[in-house]
C-alpha cells in the first residue's frame, strides 16, 4: 500500500508540473484532417494467395474418417445416383441435412431436375455397392435391388442401414463443389443392417468401426 500511494504521489506530482509549463497531459485524438487514410479495400490477388498442393490437401483432410451415402433421385429414363461422403444433418427444427457434389458431376443435374433425393446410409460390407455408385456413366442400378421411398419415391436401396427421404430445399455455391440443403420428409432404419456397423472412408480406403 506504501509503495502504490508513492507511486501515486508521484504521478501527482508530474502532472501538476505538466500543466505549470503548459505541457499537456494526455495525448490528444489526432482530427479527421490529419488522420492517415485508411487502405481501400480490394480482392486477393492470384499472386497473394498461399501456396496449396491440392494433393496435400486430399492428403491432410484424408484423415478426417466420416460415413458414406448413396445419394438417389427419380428420372427419366431411369432413377440417378452417385457415392457421396460429405453428408450431414443440418438442422432439427426445422429437419434439414446437407450434402455437396462436385459442380462437374453429371448426375446432380438429373437429381436437381426431380427435386426431391434419398440418403442411403452404408453399412460395414457395401463397399463394392459404393463402388458401383462412384463411377461415371452407365447404369448404377443394374443388379441393385431397390424400392421407393414412402413420399418423394426416391429409390430406397435394400439393405442399407439407414435411410433419409427428402425435398430439395436450397442449393448454395461453395468453391468447386454446390451444398444441397435438403428438408426431411420421412427416414428410417433396418435393424437388421445397422447391427453390422457403419461404412467408414479414410484416407482413401473403406474400413468399419470396432466398438
Amino acid at each position: 500500500m506504501k509503495d502504490m500511494m508513492g507511486h501515486a504521489g508521484m504521478a501527482a506530482t508530474v502532472v501538476r508540473y505538466l500543466r505549470s509549463v503548459g505541457a499537456p497531459t494526455t495525448a490528444a485524438a489526432p482530427s479527421p484532417a490529419t488522420a492517415p487514410p485508411r487502405p481501400a479495400l480490394r480482392a486477393v490477388r492470384e499472386d497473394e494467395r498461399a501456396p496449396l498442393d491440392p494433393a496435400e490437401f486430399r492428403s491432410v483432410l484424408g484423415h478426417f474418417a466420416s460415413g458414406v451415402t448413396i445419394i438417389t433421385a427419380p428420372g427419366e429414363p431411369g432413377p440417378a445416383g452417385f457415392a457421396c461422403q460429405s453428408f450431414a444433418s443440418l438442422s432439427l427444427d426445422p429437419p434439414l441435412v446437407t450434402f455437396m457434389v462436385a459442380r462437374t458431376s453429371t448426375t446432380w443435374p438429373r437429381i436437381a431436375r426431380a427435386g426431391v433425393f434419398c440418403v442411403n446410409v452404408l453399412g460395414a460390407g457395401q463397399g463394392g455397392l459404393c463402388r458401383g455408385f462412384a463411377v461415371s456413366g452407365g447404369d448404377k442400378f443394374a443388379g441393385v435391388p431397390y424400392g421407393a421411398a414412402p413420399v418423394t419415391g426416391s429409390p430406397r436401396l435394400a439393405d442399407v442401414p439407414a435411410w433419409i427421404d427428402c425435398t430439395v430445399q436450397a442449393v448454395h455455391t461453395g468453391g468447386d463443389h454446390l451444398i444441397v440443403v435438403g428438408r426431411v420428409e420421412a427416414l428410417g432404419t433396418d435393424p437388421a443392417a445397422a447391427g453390422n456397423g457403419p461404412l467408414l472412408f479414410h484416407r482413401g480406403a473403406f474400413g468399419h468401426f470396432v466398438p
